[in-house]
């Protein structure tokens, strides 16, 4: 199976929320959040439970426990590729708000990928 290639969603100002957010994290909260990123270019949308789960609308979870806490890292597909629009730490189940920003930057990518795929 051909690897997904994944995309970090760029904000207005170019900034990649995702990895504002992993940069806050522990070292090895990065390194399982990474590994998880990496199962996911491996693949694609076969990714399943207990690494993945679908939370509505096209928008997609990650799922990374370390410890007693839950993290999450919400994503959607774009023409066969992943794109990662950011992360968050999970209480009892993702926020409505969080699914909301998800879908809100899935729609921008859609009308203009280039803006908004992250460029290091």
């Amino acid at each position: 199976m051909p690897e997904t290639q994944a995309f970090f969603f760029a904000k207005d100002d170019g900034s990649a929320p995702l990895l504002d957010w992993l940069d806050q994290l522990p070292t090895k909260v990065q390194d399982k959040c990474i590994v998880r990123i990496e199962r996911l270019k491996r693949l694609g949308y076969e990714l399943r439970r207990p690494n993945a789960d679908q939370l509505r609308d096209g928008i997609y979870e990650l799922r990374v426990r370390y410890g007693h806490v839950n993290y999450r890292i919400l994503y959607f597909f774009h023409e066969g590729c992943a794109v990662i629009s950011h992360g968050l730490i999970k209480k009892d189940v993702v926020p409505q708000r969080e699914i909301e920003l998800a879908l809100a930057r899935k729609a921008k990518f859609e009308q203009n990928p280039v803006k908004h795929t992250y460029k290091e």
